[in-house]
């Protein structure tokens, strides 16, 4: 059932709309690529990209549980978009980075998401996004 937009709190109306982006996003990869990438996985690319970290910060840093955490990392590994290696400092830790294909995949879904924030600023004109963006990353005081 969908309800009228004007009739939704905040909570619902930022939900709703994250959403539909999301699903925006998602669509134009499997378009792009055969390679399913879940929301989850998605978000531990993003916490791991561009560095070498280990899997105990990357668990530590994300909002997800830590088994959840660490059954994505395998996912995203079995898929070759992470390698797992074992930390020097900490023979118990492992360092986790984005292989080469993961980067590729990575820097893809980002084109993606710039692609539908062209779209909206089109839409709602250039000024509001910049506006919503800059609401949206302010503190709220909760």
């Amino acid at each position: 059932m969908e309800y009228p937009l004007d009739t939704l709190g905040i909570v619902n109306l930022i939900s709703e709309r994250q959403v539909v982006l999301q699903q925006m996003a998602n669509h134009t990869w499997e378009e792009y690529s055969d390679i399913k990438i879940s929301n989850s996985e998605w978000y531990i690319m993003a916490r791991i990209y561009g560095q070498k970290t280990t899997i105990s910060m990357v668990t530590k840093n994300v909002t997800i549980t830590r088994q959840a955490t660490h059954k994505n990392i395998k996912s995203l590994e079995a898929k070759g978009l992470v390698e797992i290696s074992n930390a020097e400092h900490n023979k118990r830790d492992k360092c986790i980075q984005l292989t080469k294909l993961g980067e590729q995949c990575f820097k893809k879904y980002e084109e993606i998401k710039d692609q539908i924030e062209k779209k909206v600023a089109q839409n709602i004109g250039a000024e509001r996004l910049t506006l919503l963006k800059d609401i949206l990353k302010m503190n709220w005081g909760i």
